[in-house]
């Protein structure tokens, strides 16, 4: 009778581990899935950052250039004679 409880008790301990591993196994996969996705989100940022500021600055580029233009030289003033 005995061996009977010790055969049960360790069938139960089995399949609470069996159990308490597949919970884990569940939270590695899900925290690693949550972690690509993070990834993936900072990429795109990263990308679009890098597109708004290629976009800045080639419009400041292009205003300055157009501000250099529209400064008219100076002319000089006829001497009176």
């Amino acid at each position: 009778m005995s061996d009977q409880k010790t055969f049960a008790t360790g069938l139960q301990r089995d399949a609470a581990r069996r159990k308490a591993q597949d919970h884990f196994t569940a939270a590695e996969r899900r925290d690693r899935e949550v972690l690509q996705e993070i990834a993936r989100q900072q990429a795109t940022v990263a990308a679009r950052t890098a597109k708004l500021r290629a976009l800045r600055l080639a419009k400041e580029e292009t205003d300055r250039i157009a501000a250099l233009s529209a400064v008219a030289p100076k002319s000089r003033k006829k001497k009176a004679t």
